[in-house]
């Protein structure tokens, strides 16, 4: 079969490389008196829609998650904030735990920026949408690419610091999170060539095999991208880095619906796609190669691999332990469709049609594509005081 092909395609290549409301949302866990947590006093994020809290919004929606400004997303929280999740983010519970306020969007203007900003945007991309429209790949949301942020965190720095010795200070005491990033280029691509309902079995798995091999051919410079701008903000000063891996694709609920593969033997033990698993596993281990190399650059730099893949498998093989629901952990909270997945691509969370579960918290995913609240706090948990995310990037405090 021509999946089967696919899959040991991926396998030699690894083996070769070795959402428009805007409440101002209360702390995730108020407490009082704050303190800042091993001199961090700033965190700098730059992302796409796992660690956007509100400048999609603020662009103007459009595409599959214009409906990200309204509820029910936010409904954890009071209301929606441009968080794309019922709740908080990573980069939120980050925050809390660092002692930090939660982190404004820079396109927010009247936010107070003392303590970070985020350049995040939902639906950005590690490489400019020129670049991507010249592989074939157009279904970008956004014009914010990783460049775009970058260029809007250099001016920012320009105008918040007399010289470039007064920059180097101020991220001295700061943590940079550059990504998750990428994500989306190769979302767009399997997107541009998902299967269709009426498509017949050859026409779809022509598609698929197209979106795949696109994918592949956007690794390097995906990566590139990434590096590049990690080594950037390297210069400029920074001396805390986290550069997060990708998830495990072939376990996202809107990857397994669109494939909808019948094939037994091409899922693992976890219920995940091993074909897109493997595609993502290709970039992480590239990713952290291209890490290995910054590390050797900038030995007095912290430059750590946050691993998201491990942290979402984790929640999967733990998920009754860590608060879940076993039976619900491929099925997207809020979604239309019903069935082992709840997701329609055409109907997204928000739309006419679609519902909301009862217990939010007992999912991994929110609406088929981003995770719960509940599923971000697990992941910072295991990411940043259990040792996924390493070196560690911070010292907290035993317990």
């Amino acid at each position: 079969m021509a999946a089967k092909g696919l899959l040991r395609f991926l396998v030699a290549l690894l083996l070769l490389v070795g959402c428009l409301g805007r409440p101002i949302p209360p702390s995730p866990s108020p407490s009082p008196a704050p303190k800042t947590v091993d001199g961090i006093t700033a965190i700098y994020n730059f992302g796409d829609s796992i660690s956007d809290t509100g400048n999609f919004i603020r662009e103007g929606t459009v595409g599959m998650m214009e409906r990200t400004g309204g509820l029910p997303y936010g409904s954890a929280i009071g209301g929606a904030t441009g968080r794309c999740s019922d709740g908080y983010l990573m980069i939120d519970f980050l925050a809390k735990d660092l002692g930090l306020p939660l982190l404004s969007p820079f396109l927010d203007k009247g936010a107070d920026f003392t303590h970070g900003v985020n350049f995040a945007v939902t639906g950005a991309t590690a490489l400019d949408t020129a670049t991507l429209a010249k592989m074939g790949v157009n279904m970008a949301h956004t014009n914010s690419s990783l460049g775009v942020q970058l260029q809007r965190f250099k001016d920012f720095m320009a105008s918040t610091t007399r010289s470039s010795s007064e920059a180097r200070e101020k991220l001295a005491s700061s943590l940079v999170m550059v990504g998750e990033i990428g994500g989306n280029d190769y979302n767009y691509a399997f997107a541009t060539n998902r299967p269709q309902a009426n498509g017949g079995i050859y026409n779809n798995i022509g598609h698929m095999l197209t979106g795949a091999v696109e994918s592949l051919v956007l690794v390097p410079q995906v990566l590139e991208s990434i590096t590049s701008a990690a080594k950037e903000l390297l210069d400029m000063g920074a001396t805390r880095l986290v550069i997060p891996g990708n998830f495990p694709l072939g376990c996202v609920p809107s990857y397994l619906s669109a494939v909808n593969e019948k094939d037994q033997g091409s899922y693992d033990g976890n219920g995940c796609l091993i074909g897109l698993n493997l595609f993502a596993q290709l970039h992480n281990v590239l990713l952290q190669q291209g890490i290995r190399e910054l590390r050797q650059m900038y030995p007095s730099a912290t430059i750590t691999y946050a691993d998201y893949f491990s942290a979402y498998v984790q929640m999967l093989r733990g998920a009754s332990k860590m608060g879940f629901d076993a039976a619900s952990a491929f099925k997207a909270c809020c979604g239309a469709g019903g069935g082992a997945y709840n997701v329609d691509m055409d109907r997204m969370c928000g739309a006419t049609g679609t519902t909301v579960c009862a217990r939010p918290d007992e999912h991994l995913s929110w609406d088929g594509v981003h995770l719960t609240q509940h599923s971000y706090k697990v992941m910072t948990e295991l990411l940043y005081h259990r040792g996924l995310a390493s070196p560690a990037p911070v010292k907290f405090p035993r317990q």
